[in-house]
C-alpha cells in the first residue's frame, strides 16, 4: 500500500501545576514555603527517516499526544518532565498548517528533526513567590496547555530521474529492464496507480553510477486540474532531476499525433507550475519493434526542432536499453555536480555575508 497524503492532529503535553507548601519539620520554626515548580510538558517532534517510506502509519492512527509535566511537590520537589513525542516520517516529506496553509518544514535528507508542537511550561510554586516582605506566600501557577495543531502531510518521492509520459507507453516496462522494481504490468490504461521506484546501476564496480528512477503514473489532458489520476502523482516529479518522457511510435496507442502526445504531456507539466516543463530532459520512443515509420519521423523531426536528445527503444527486444541507461547517468551524473557546486556556492556566499556583517 502507498499512501503519500496524510492529515494528523497532535498535541504536546500541557506542564505541571507549581505546588503551595510550606516546610513543617520538628525543630525547624517557620520553615516558610516549599512548593516546587511543576514540569514542562511533553514536545511533538517529527523526525526524518530512511526506514518508511510511506505515510500509511499517520492514516490509521491520525492523533498524538505528548506526556503532560508532572506536578510540583512540598520540600521544593519539581515536578517531572512529560515525555516527547517523536513522529517517523519518511524523507521526502513536507509538513504543512492545516489551518494557514504554509509550509512548516521539507524533510530532504535523513535525521532531520524539528519540534511541531511545544509543550507547555510548568507553573512556578508558591516558593517562587517569596520575598522579604512576603514571607508566606499562598501564589502558585498552573501550568501552560501545550500546543495543540494539525498538519497535512505530503509525501514527494525522492529520485534522479521521472518516468513521464501517456498510460501504457511502455514506462513499467522500462523500469522492470533497467532495475530490479517489478512493477504490474498489462494491457490498459492506469495500470499502475501508485509511483514505482527502482535503482539502476551503470558501469563497472569501480566507476559505477546509481540513481533511482521513479516510473510516475500514466498523465493525460487535464491532469493538472485532477483529470485521470491528476496532481495526485504530478508532486512526485518536483524532487526529480532529470525527466525522461516516453511516447509511444506504435499503432497500438489509438492516437495518431506523437507531436500533439508531446505538447499534451509538456502542457500539464507546464501548467502544475514547479517549473516542470524546465527540467532536463530526454525524449524516448517506445515499442519501435512495432513502430509506426510516420511516427518516428515525426517525432525525430520535433525533437530535431526543439533540440532534444531522441533514443528509440523497445523494452521488449531490448533494443535501445543500454544506450538510454548510459545516457541517464551522464545526464544524472553532471546534474548532481552542477548541483553540488550551487549549495557549495551558497554556502560560500552565506560565510562571506556574516563576516561582512561583522
Amino acid at each position: 500500500m502507498f499512501i503519500d497524503e496524510a492529515t494528523i492532529r497532535v498535541k504536546a503535553g500541557d506542564g505541571g501545576n507549581g505546588c503551595l507548601a510550606f516546610r513543617r519539620e520538628k525543630f525547624v520554626p517557620r520553615g516558610g514555603p516549599s512548593g516546587g515548580d511543576g514540569g514542562k510538558g511533553g514536545d511533538v517532534v517529527m523526525e526524518s527517516s530512511e526506514r518508511h517510506n510511506t505515510l500509511v502509519h499517520f492514516r490509521f492512527n491520525p492523533e498524538y499526544k505528548a506526556e503532560r509535566g508532572r506536578h510540583g511537590e512540598g520540600s521544593n520537589k519539581t515536578g517531572r518532565e512529560g515525555a516527547d513525542v517523536i513522529l517517523k516520517v519518511p524523507v521526502g516529506t513536507v509538513a504543512y498548517d492545516q489551518e494557514t496553509g504554509d509550509k512548516v518544514w521539507d524533510f530532504s535528507h535523513p535525521d532531520e528533526r524539528i519540534v511541531i508542537a511545544h509543550g507547555g511550561r510548568g507553573g512556578r510554586g508558591n516558593a517562587r513567590f517569596a520575598t522579604s516582605t512576603h514571607q508566606a506566600p499562598r501564589e502558585h501557577e498552573d501550568g501552560r496547555p501545550g500546543e495543540e495543531r494539525v498538519f497535512r502531510l505530503e509525501l514527494k518521492l525522492l529520485a534522479d530521474v521521472g518516468l513521464v509520459g501517456y498510460p501504457n507507453v511502455g514506462k513499467s516496462t522500462l523500469i522492470s529492464r533497467i532495475s530490479a522494481a517489478r512493477p504490474k504490468i498489462a494491457d490498459y490504461p492506469f495500470t499502475t496507480l501508485q509511483p514505482n521506484l527502482g535503482v539502476v546501476a551503470v558501469g563497472d564496480k569501480k566507476d559505477e553510477i546509481s540513481f533511482v528512477v521513479a516510473d510516475i503514473p500514466g498523465l493525460i489532458e487535464g491532469a493538472h486540474q485532477g483529470a485521470g489520476l491528476g496532481t495526485q502523482f504530478l508532486r512526485h516529479i518536483e524532487r526529480t532531476r532529470l525527466l525522461v518522457h516516453l511516447v509511444d511510435v506504435s499503432d497500438s496507442s489509438g492516437r495518431p499525433d506523437v507531436v500533439k502526445d508531446v505538447e499534451v504531456i509538456m502542457g500539464e507539466l507546464d501548467s502544475f507550475g514547479a517549473h516542470l516543463a524546465e527540467k532536463p530532459m530526454l525524449m524516448v520512443a517506445s515499442k519501435i519493434d512495432v513502430a509506426n515509420k510516420d511516427k518516428l519521423s515525426k517525432l525525430k523531426l520535433y525533437c530535431k526542432k526543439n533540440h532534444l536528445e531522441l533514443f528509440p527503444i523497445s523494452a521488449v527486444t531490448g533494443k535501445g536499453i543500454d544506450e538510454l541507461k548510459f545516457a541517464m547517468a551522464e545526464r544524472v551524473e553532471k546534474l548532481r555536480e552542477e548541483s553540488l557546486q550551487s549549495l557549495e556556492e551558497s554556502r560560500q556566499s552565506s560565510v562571506a555575508g556574516r563576516q561582512e556583517d561583522r
